[in-house]
């Protein structure tokens, strides 16, 4: 008995078969990869650095200060009144010494306050 090997016609456009049916009415969608949405933390968009060039420029401004102060010690005593000039010298050295020890202090709360800031400032952002 000799056995058919090709299907029949009417298999190959059944709906079940090959191409027939909706299968060819509708191709079959494209395969493409959708694309996957952004990771969390990657930025899609670069935001400006606005806050790290105010920091340097605060830390310029206080070394600045530090610098114009310090150096404003160096000189001849002239308004000493009845003070001999070595104590006259020691007193503007030690007046120097405060000042500048002020300005680092200030620097020091002016830069927690700003950490603090950015803190703040780094988690309202945070999805």
């Amino acid at each position: 008995m000799k056995h058919n090997t090709q299907p029949s016609e009417e298999w190959a456009t059944s709906q079940w078969g090959p191409g027939g049916g909706q299968a060819a009415a509708h191709p079959a969608p494209a395969t493409e990869s959708p694309t996957p949405p952004p990771r969390h933390g990657a930025n899609t968009r670069r935001h400006p650095r606005w806050f790290m060039w105010f920091f340097l420029a605060v830390q310029v401004v206080f070394l600045l200060w530090i610098i114009l102060g310090a150096r404003s010690s160096a000189g001849t005593p002239d308004d000493c009144g009845s003070l001999d000039a070595q104590t006259c010298n020691d007193a503007e050295s030690a007046g120097t010494a405060i000042g500048v020890g002020l300005i680092i202090l200030l620097w020091a709360i002016v830069d927690i306050i700003l950490g603090i800031t950015y803190a703040v400032i780094r988690l309202a952002r945070r999805p």
